[in-house]
């Protein structure tokens, strides 16, 4: 671009459009009847050098002649024309996380219509489904471990009272069905020392354990143990363990739809399912009558049987953490929670004929047995969960 000053107008010759902005030195040159007569003026006026495309000087300082409002007029036409060359060619800027996804999602397919990060057009968040099928149930627990000829009533555990436990055991011991029997006093005898023993070959097995004790008026009680039971001269177990007692209440009394008529007469017109008759006798007409028939000797409806059911009571006494009294056994006693006075949640004499459950501050329980703080025992098993 060529700057040809005339008076007070400048005339500007764009030879190249982002060419810069270049100024000539004015030069006064006097006019041609001013020059002497021998003179020649094309020899007196040197030509202006042209400046070399790949070299650009800077323009030279302007004269004192140049007027101010000519180099404001060049100023603001050189501004305007770096602006329009800005505003043609934006800059780019990187895509952002949120662009890729979008055209990376609707490329495939998931999220029809998206394209938006939020700030350039309306985001679409991905739309998620629910999966089909929830959580799976668990399975019943199989009690292992008595022997067939183990009576009914020896068996402490009944299987509504395992369920209860298993709400409160850890997760990963929570989906182990199979519940294996590892000492019962009815079958191993009642010693502590037989106890320690049938649990040496669980020292270190990561497993849970069940203790369970009978006391004098049926009650049903115990705990639950994070490692194996064993002589120690210290504390261990952790916050895991907690204690528990639950209650059988006599079964419910039948609904009011349930035929009661002749409830009374239950035992003489319908024959126990149990019950035999025995070798070269016949049974009699009333043995074979089904519920709901009628008797034609006595003149009597058969009631329908009424299902016994029993309800379950239970209560836990979780790990407080004001100590880490969990578990304390020796060879002479067997004891879960402490302190609060030198009291035991729960305490086991050698022969297990005698206990103690007093309020304990691990568990800040309360005692465990309805005989009181002292209490006889009938019966006591441990059990074991997660082991083979």
């Amino acid at each position: 671009m060529e700057r040809r000053e005339t008076g007070n107008l400048i005339d500007l010759d764009d030879d190249d459009e982002f060419s810069e902005f270049q100024e000539a030195p004015e030069t006064s040159t006097p006019p041609s009847s001013a020059l002497p007569p021998h003179t020649d003026p094309a020899l007196t006026s040197s030509p202006r050098p042209e400046p070399r495309p790949s070299q650009r000087s800077p323009p030279p300082p302007l004269s004192p002649s140049t007027t101010s409002s000519g180099y404001g007029i060049g100023s603001a036409v050189w501004g305007l024309l770096r602006r329009i060359s800005t505003v043609d060619n934006p800059p780019t800027t990187p895509p952002g996380v949120s662009q890729l996804y979008n055209s990376n999602a609707n490329s495939l397919g998931m999220v029809p219509g998206a394209g938006g990060d939020g700030i350039n057009g309306a985001f679409t968040p991905p739309r998620r489904t629910a999966t089909p099928r929830g959580l799976p149930s668990l399975d019943p627990i199989n009690l292992y471990g008595y022997r067939a000829d183990t009576d009914p009533d020896e068996r402490l555990l009944a299987r509504g009272v395992a369920e209860e436990i298993r709400t409160f055991l850890p997760e990963r011991l929570k989906i182990m069905e199979d519940w294996r029997l590892v000492y019962s006093l009815y079958q191993n005898g009642s010693s502590l020392a037989t106890l320690y023993q049938l649990c040496e070959k669980y020292r270190g097995v990561r497993a849970g354990f069940v203790l369970v004790v009978r006391d004098g008026k049926d009650g049903i009680f115990g705990a639950y143990l994070t490692e194996a039971p064993h002589p120690a001269a210290s504390y261990y177990g952790t916050g895991e363990c907690f204690l528990w007692r639950a209650s059988l209440h006599a079964p419910l009394p039948p609904p009011p739809s349930a035929d009661t008529t002749n409830l009374n007469y239950r035992t003489t017109t319908i024959a126990s399912s149990t019950a035999r008759a025995p070798s070269g006798s016949s049974s009699s007409g009333a043995d074979r009558l089904t519920p709901g028939a009628v008797d034609p000797e006595n003149i009597k409806r058969v009631p329908s049987p009424v299902a016994a059911t029993q309800s379950v009571r239970f209560q836990t006494f979780a790990y407080t953490g004001a100590n880490d009294y969990c578990m304390f056994c020796e060879t002479k006693f067997l004891s879960v929670g402490g302190g609060h006075g030198g009291t035991f949640g729960l305490w086991l004499d050698d022969s297990l004929s005698r206990g103690h459950s007093a309020e304990c501050d691990t568990f800040l329980n309360q005692p465990l047995s309805e005989e009181g703080e002292k209490f006889d025992i009938l019966g006591v098993e441990l059990w074991v969960v997660g082991a083979s």
